[in-house]
């Protein structure tokens, strides 16, 4: 195998790309906690970790396909497992800058994500039924929505009366229930609907994640610099 990144190599380009933008945003974002409001430092440190750890992960695997010509999804699962939990638990950190939330949500949140993850892990890795993996996922992903459009973490949402923190709230939980929908559409066509190009799905994958984590992470970010120009506003009145 070639040792090296070819031109016409697309799969590997995108590799390549995602570890590099990835790396760039948790830099960034890193760089700039100490520019935002006090409240928002936990958040914006969750999130330059979640990049770097995703980072980390696309460097290794970057390296993997230039040596072997193979990309495994069910790789994908050792960063899901923890950046998928990183991201949904920064809902309950958002919120308990600005308002009053039960430690409960935290393990609600936490316990929905991993469901959702190990449960496709293991219908794709073959230790249960794709069938039943598929149907654990799908239950883990709904449970979430279902917190974060009528549950705890909606009315705290709605009841903190902070405008910065319902533009991020909102932002973030849109693109779980669109961007995230690429998981269960993605693991029903690989293990169920008769397969399909593992080359494709990994570029859909990688393209995917500019938004499911990069994107992710930059409405936090302008929500985070909204709210901390709001009360420095505030200040000089």
């Amino acid at each position: 195998m070639n040792t090296t990144l070819l031109p016409t190599d697309i799969v590997g380009a995108t590799f390549w790309l995602l570890s590099m933008a990835l790396i760039g945003a948790s830099i960034f974002f890193l760089l700039e906690r100490n520019r935002v409001d006090g409240r928002w430092h936990t958040t914006m440190t969750l999130l330059g970790v979640t990049m770097l750890i995703s980072a980390i992960f696309y460097y290794y695997v970057q390296g993997m396909w230039v040596d072997t010509g193979k990309a495994p999804i069910v790789l994908r699962y050792l960063d899901w497992i923890l950046t998928h939990s990183m991201q949904v638990v920064l809902f309950y950190v958002i919120l308990t800058a600005v308002t009053k939330v039960s430690s409960a949500l935290f393990w609600r949140l936490l316990i929905g994500t991993l469901v959702m993850v190990i449960g496709e892990f293991l219908g794709t890795a073959g230790y249960m039924s794709a069938t039943l993996g598929f149907i654990i996922g799908i239950v883990g992903w709904l449970y979430i929505l279902g917190e974060l459009y009528m549950g705890e973490a909606s009315r705290c949402n709605i009841e903190s009366g902070n405008e910065a923190t319902h533009m991020a709230f909102n932002g973030l939980r849109l693109i779980l229930t669109i961007g995230w929908a690429i998981y269960p559409l993605g693991y029903f066509i690989n293990n169920l609907g008769g397969g399909v190009d593992v080359n494709s799905l990994n570029i859909i994958y990688n393209l995917t994640d500019f938004l499911n984590k990069i994107i992710f992470g930059f409405v936090v970010y302008r929500a985070a610099m909204n709210d901390t120009q709001a009360r420095l506003d505030e200040i000089n009145k």
